[in-house]
């Protein structure tokens, strides 16, 4: 880690340093730490937004991280066919490969810095699994999912693929250069990621090199959220500020800036502090959710399960898709 890295970090475009006089620190409203867990057919995930109030992440509603796991030889593991509705999943692979396919004609393989964005909006099927050779060589696996809410308007929206190589994020350094930047959706600072999002939202991966700080201007309109991938350090300013370490989330409240800050000693195998920044401008609709779906209303999740039934969100030729009988770890209705 990182899949994406440049040689001269100072040649590229730098993040203003907001003014301390005028923008004001988000303070830390609460730092958790993910629960471990299985997922699909067993690969590990860290379930990130576990404890956490559905206002504090609207407009998202969850995220793994997946690994960080070095398989051995035919270890390796997917998930078996299954639908959504009502949402958006964001797949970021930092290491290894992942091959996605859908009802709706995307798919492929992401590897090392790559995206999957799948807006399952009405209805689609999809399959997420490591490729053949993966599965027999084993090797390196991690990163993350994440699920971006829809609005009522555009539950229903026709279903959309967006795949987004690594070389396509815009790469940003903070003033000293100590900090890697890579924004993949939304924008940060004025300078916008390749991901097109029905809402509105920023996803960026931040690299800080042991002792490092980065102060990131943010939208006051949005939400901020900060997920450690790796490392250790630590999250606000001032008196607010909070030590965080792999695994844990910080919830940050109202205001201009995100403080972030590596720690002077790398934690592990890991060199100073990898994290996973989001926000968004927050939907503030009732949600109801339940296993693969992302609704309003029971009504509608009911409709969702019918129209599944009736094979209205898509078929697969010569596959048997299961639906699952238990709603997904997290999910229960809201």
């Amino acid at each position: 880690m990182p899949a994406v890295t440049v040689d001269d970090i100072l040649v590229l475009p730098r993040v203003s340093d907001p003014d301390r006089a005028v923008a004001k620190d988000r303070p830390v409203l609460a730092v958790t730490t993910a629960p471990s867990a299985y997922e699909g057919e067993g690969f590990p995930v860290r379930r990130a937004f576990a404890g956490v109030e559905l206002r504090a992440l609207d407009p998202f509603i969850h995220m793994d991280q997946m690994g960080e796991v070095d398989y051995a030889p035919g270890e390796p593991k997917g998930t078996s066919w299954h639908p959504h509705r009502g949402f958006e999943t964001v797949t970021y692979i930092i290491d290894g490969t992942f091959r996605h396919q859908d009802s709706n004609g995307g798919g492929g393989l992401i590897t090392n810095g790559d995206t999957q964005w799948m807006t399952a909006g009405g209805g689609i099927l999809h399959i997420e699994e490591p490729p053949e050779e993966l599965v027999i060589s084993g090797g390196l696996f991690h990163g993350f999912q994440l699920w971006v809410n829809l609005p009522s308007k555009l539950k229903m929206t026709a279903p959309r693929y967006q795949d987004i190589r690594a070389g396509q994020v815009a790469l940003l350094s903070s003033p000293d250069g100590g900090a890697l930047l890579r924004v993949i959706a939304g924008e940060v600072d004025g300078h916008g990621g390749p991901g097109t999002t029905h809402t509105p939202i920023s996803l960026l991966h931040a690299t800080l090199q042991p002792g490092a700080q980065v102060r990131l201007p943010w939208r006051a309109d949005f939400n901020a959220l900060g997920y450690v991938l790796a490392g250790s350090g630590t999250v606000g300013a001032g008196d607010d500020r909070r030590p965080v370490r792999t695994g844990q989330l910080a919830v940050f409240g109202a205001g201009d800036v995100l403080t972030f800050a590596a720690s002077n000693k790398a934690d592990g195998p890991s060199e100073g502090l990898d994290i996973l920044v989001l926000g968004g401008e927050p939907i503030r609709e009732p949600v109801a959710a339940y296993g693969p779906f992302v609704m309003n209303t029971r009504a509608e999740l009911v409709k969702a399960f019918e129209d599944y039934q009736a094979g209205r969100l898509g078929s697969i030729p010569a596959q048997r898709t299961e639906i699952p009988t238990e709603p997904h770890p997290g999910h229960d209705v809201l």
